[in-house]
């Protein structure tokens, strides 16, 4: 399975500079994002990729729609995959404000506020990282999806920090995160 993390987001440019929550929710991709993805996918093409996974939040969906058009690849969405809900551009975009904009997409199994609010705590993030990965262990073709995520579930999934538009590859057999117990 190969990690990809969103192309450079509005927030980012911003939060990078300051260090502070510009208040900006669920924000695009830069234009500069826009390279970064491209970028990505020519790095991409040609590995053994038969499907994407993507995030709902806005940056991931863009990069995803930019990374499957040049790949040629079907696109699902799911929000275990998302980001952990620490700062405004953590709040995500309802299901049906998403489907208007990628009407190729489907949501229609998110929940209206698929996202974690309040902050997402330690332990009901690390279950939803653990989740992912023993449920992805399970599918057959887990070696060739691609998953376009963000800084905090690669970094809950495989201790690693990686910058916008970077992959890193991830063997959910060979990556079992500490038991959690159901938080709920």
């Amino acid at each position: 399975m190969i990690l990809l993390r969103h192309a450079e987001s509005e927030f980012n440019v911003h939060y990078s500079r300051t260090r502070v929550d510009p208040g900006i929710r669920d924000p695009e991709i830069t234009e500069r994002g826009r390279g970064q993805a491209r970028d990505a996918a020519s790095a991409l093409n040609g590995r053994s990729i038969t499907r994407i996974v993507t995030s709902p939040y806005i940056r991931a969906l863009q990069t995803a729609e930019i990374v499957a058009d040049v790949l040629h690849l079907p696109v699902s969405v799911n929000a275990a995959v998302g980001e952990r809900c620490a700062f405004t551009c953590d709040l995500g975009t309802a299901p049906t404000e998403l489907s208007a904009r990628w009407p190729d997409f489907s949501f229609h199994h998110l929940e209206e506020e698929w996202w974690p609010t309040p902050v997402e705590s330690d332990s009901v993030f690390r279950w939803r990282c653990e989740r992912f990965r023993s449920s992805s262990a399970k599918t057959e073709d887990w070696p060739e999806v691609l998953v376009i995520t963000h800084w905090g579930f690669v970094r809950g999934l495989t201790g690693l920090s990686i910058t916008n538009a970077e992959t890193t590859l991830f063997d959910p057999n060979d990556y079992p995160l500490p038991t959690v117990e159901d938080p709920s």
